[in-house]
């Protein structure tokens, strides 16, 4: 069990890191949108498309850079009480409370997915069938939703990205519980930031 904890390892945490490192230059597509949407509304007409693109272009930045954030241990601690405690007593209580996230990710990506398939014009009370049903084609797609403001993008595909960013983050979260582990077990997974 080990060797499969290691080799789990092994391989998310690379996939993570690749994302988060090209996700994080994310910030630079949404300073160029914002700056277009100042310089149109001094010199040119407003658009319409500014505001809400850099609404999505944010929600993919910290979804797909959440993971990575969490492999940094980039999230919030009570580092007081956190901080005198021995490596292997921090590695006790985060495998602890990661089942507390674990089981907040789950609900949150099943969320996602039924949005995910109410955009994609499923309304009915079972999201999951929907999207096995996919292989017969437009038959099951229906009515697209469309942001109600003025511009009305379809929010499919920034739903998409959020179901995608929800379980990068869970296949991380359990990434982080496998670490736990194994440091319980007596081996070297590095220094827990």
């Amino acid at each position: 069990m080990t060797g499969a904890l290691q080799a789990y390892v092994r391989v998310i945490d690379p996939f993570n890191r690749i994302i988060g490192r090209i996700v994080m230059y994310g910030i630079f597509v949404m300073m160029g949108i914002l700056l277009w949407s100042s310089v149109s509304k001094v010199f040119f007409l407003p658009s319409l498309w500014t505001l809400e693109m850099a609404q999505f272009a944010m929600v993919a930045y910290y979804i797909l850079g959440g993971p990575y954030s969490i492999q940094l241990g980039s999230n919030v601690r009570m580092d007081l009480i956190y901080g005198e405690m021995s490596d292997r007593r921090k590695a006790a209580i985060d495998a602890l409370t990661v089942v507390f996230l674990l089981v907040y990710l789950v609900f949150l990506l099943y969320g996602g997915i039924a949005s995910t398939a109410y955009s994609l014009g499923y309304f009915g009370s079972e999201p999951i069938s929907f999207f096995a049903g996919l292989a017969t084609g437009n038959a099951e797609l229906g009515f697209l939703e469309r942001s109600p403001t003025s511009w009305r993008p379809y929010l499919w595909p920034i739903k998409v990205i959020m179901v995608i960013g929800i379980f990068l983050m869970l296949l991380q979260v359990l990434c982080e519980l496998a670490k736990d582990i194994l440091r319980l077990k007596g081996h070297d997974m590095g220094a827990k930031i």
